[in-house]
């Protein structure tokens, strides 16, 4: 397996040109890999709730679990 030290080690002996084609590689992966993990999410909840395994809630207890998630997203 590859170390962080490894992959930037080699990175550097790439040519300037050569480096920024990798990060911009590297940044459309990332943004891929992301909208992936959105999407599989996204067909995880519409099976959920297709198969009625959600809870109902009002809008204001889904506002305050959302606020709560936030604040603590912030916490870390």
């Amino acid at each position: 397996m590859t170390t962080v030290d490894q992959a930037l080690d080699l990175a550097m002996q790439l040519s300037f040109e050569q480096r920024q084609m990798l990060i911009e590689i590297l940044r459309k992966r990332q943004i891929e890999e992301r909208r992936e993990e959105i999407a599989a999410n996204a067909r995880e909840a519409i099976r959920a709730f297709q198969a009625e395994e959600l809870p109902a809630e009002t809008i204001d207890e889904l506002l305050a679990r959302l606020h709560a998630s936030v604040a603590e997203q912030a916490d870390e």
